[in-house]
């Protein structure tokens, strides 16, 4: 019997299989390959999809989240808010604008708690960075106004998000300024790394396309120490393809999660839950299990694999470890650490293998 993984790129492929070898033929038929007119067709049509002004492809989704802390004048000694349990690329992204990150613990949704801002805000807070995990969108009506009524600039992580509303637009419209990861597992993702940043802010952007190209608006005029980080024209083309279908794929996926939601019985199991009036857009299907690892044993005794998102939280990792933070300070964050565990999720995920997983669960 085959393994079901935790996740099929090949299926994503396979289904727009024509449409994604006539892009990458076209592109490599051009001629031009870096910031031409593929990108520019791009961001134009992903900041139309959004209702954002603008939009700047760049190389992936931790460089979109640095550009973005450099754009808004993160810089040494500032401070930025940032929910203790994300992926450490959004801690890093603040690290290489030269800010210090300032974990929070997260609300029962795996998302930035509101009610944990207002306490760590100090004289150095500078922004609050809001990570919509796992594809549900956070409380982003309570979160702006908090950053509005404090002067604090808001930054929304969009890497597991794509397409998921949060209140009065799509994830990523709410704050100052919007990232995303097209990573080719994210619901809206490419084929090697890519990434953009969304604002409605023109200084904003203009400051993000200099930064992306060695701080060059005009070709060998550097005007400040910029990057490499440039989305390619194969890329923006591919991801073009995908994001006619991105509605399509996320309904898709609400569909799977439902059948998991309805089928998944095991009392020792706690399934996600999407908060009411939020968006879940599902780039990974979370439960929690106190025998965590023991189920991840059992599950992959029976074929299915399972992945942990994500098993040492930043605050207790090495990279972080200058910041001496001490294991217990963040206690929801470092429980989710040991008990969160990611099943099969994908576009293309079949009823025969949800089934499968369904019952090894049960069966624990």
């Amino acid at each position: 019997m085959d393994r079901i993984m935790t996740n099929r790129l090949d299926r994503g492929f396979e289904r727009y299989q024509e449409e994604f070898e006539e892009a990458a033929i076209r592109v490599l038929r051009s001629g031009c390959y870096i910031l031409g007119g593929e990108l520019e067709t791009f961001e134009k049509d992903y900041a139309a999809y959004m209702g954002s002004a603008y939009c700047a492809g760049c190389g992936n989704g931790l460089d979109a989240l640095s550009l973005a802390c450099r754009a808004i004048g993160i810089s040494e000694g500032d401070e930025v808010i940032v929910q203790g349990n994300t992926f450490i690329a959004s801690a890093m992204g603040i690290s290489a604008a030269g800010g210090t990150p300032v974990f929070v613990e997260p609300d029962e949704y795996y998302q930035l708690d509101p009610a944990q801002i207002e306490p760590h805000i100090s004289p150095k807070t500078k922004a609050v960075m809001v990570v919509h995990l796992y594809g549900q969108t956070a409380r982003m009506d309570e979160i702006k106004a908090i950053c509005d009524k404090h002067g604090l600039k808001l930054i929304e992580d969009c890497a597991q998000s794509h397409g998921a509303y949060a209140g009065t637009g799509l994830s990523g419209t709410i704050g100052d300024i919007g990232c995303f990861s097209f990573y080719p597992t994210k619901n809206l993702g490419c084929f090697g790394d890519g990434g953009a940043v969304i604002t409605d802010s023109e200084e904003y952007y203009k400051r993000i396309k200099q930064l992306r190209n060695y701080g060059s608006s005009i070709r060998y005029h550097n005007e400040e120490l910029g990057v490499n980080s440039r989305l390619d024209e194969i890329q923006a083309a591919l991801l073009g393809v995908r994001l006619k279908h991105l509605k399509e794929l996320n309904d898709e996926r609400k569909a799977a999660a439902a059948v998991y939601d309805k089928g998944i019985n095991n009392p020792g199991v706690l399934k996600p839950v999407c908060r009411a009036g939020a968006d879940h857009v599902y780039h990974q299907y979370v439960i929690r299990c106190k025998e965590r690892d023991a189920l991840a044993e059992h599950l992959k005794s029976k074929g299915v694999d399972t992945i942990i998102h994500y098993p040492i939280p930043p605050h207790l990792s090495k990279a972080y470890a200058f910041l001496n933070i001490k294991e217990g300070s963040l206690p929801v964050t470092e429980e989710y650490a040991k008990s969160v565990l990611s099943i099969p999720m994908y576009n293309g995920i079949s009823a025969e293998e949800q089934q499968r997983v369904i019952e090894a669960i049960n069966e624990f």
